[in-house]
């Protein structure tokens, strides 16, 4: 495993000028303004009305995980760093970053995606949801306790911080591969995932949350 870690940080790809549609390789991109939920659009399993899920206080997107949905950006993207910051305002719980996500309902209320963990306890875990990806430990020893039907866990325990207390996560999309990385540490990387690009969305399900500091920069080739 730590052979494939120093592979994919020989392989972290670094920034130039480069244009991917309108945004250039390198310059960060807001997704998230603290001031409102600008182009983002809410999609939930029943008709709640959004603004009583989603919110924005004191700079802040708050949820409160019920019921299940999420919002997505209405921009798509393909090739990126993003970076998420989140901590658990009540009883932790299950919620995710979902990336490449197109195809509404391709699992209940879920897009076709691939779902980055942030149940407490299993930040960083892929879950796939209509798609599929792979896990550089065919092979090692437990390898089939790894990957258990759509779930492929994290390699990394102990990368979050105590509940209540801020945690920062970085998915890192290049092509079909994924790395992901949790308070600085990587934590999962995946390889040849069926999809490579769509709206980034964060999920509500089941817990009490907050976002901050949404940021997405674009990769160079």
């Amino acid at each position: 495993m730590s052979a494939a870690f120093t592979l994919v940080l020989l392989c972290a790809p670094g920034f130039a000028d480069h244009h991917e549609g309108d945004a250039k390789a390198g310059e960060p991109i807001v997704l998230f303004d603290g001031k409102s939920l600008d182009g983002w659009t809410a999609v939930l399993a029943d008709d709640t009305d959004p603004k009583t899920v989603w919110s924005v206080e004191d700079g802040l997107l708050r949820c409160t995980g019920r019921p299940k949905g999420y919002i997505k950006t209405d921009r798509q993207f393909k090739n990126y760093s993003l970076s998420v910051k989140w901590r658990w305002t009540g009883k932790p719980g299950n919620n995710g970053v979902l990336v490449h996500a197109t195809t509404p309902n391709a699992l209940n209320v879920w897009p076709m995606c691939q779902e980055v963990q942030l149940m407490n306890g299993n930040a960083g875990d892929f879950w796939v949801i209509g798609s599929e990806i792979k896990i550089p430990l065919e092979g090692v020893p437990g390898y089939e306790k790894m990957v258990q039907g759509r779930r492929h866990l994290n390699f990394v325990d102990g990368a979050e911080n105590p509940v209540g207390e801020w945690n920062e996560m970085t998915v890192i999309c290049r092509d079909a591969t994924i790395t992901v990385l949790v308070n600085g540490k990587l934590v999962n990387y995946g390889f040849d995932s069926t999809v490579t690009e769509g709206s980034v969305c964060l999920q509500s399900e089941g817990a009490p949350i907050e976002y901050k500091d949404i940021v997405l920069t674009p990769l160079a080739d």
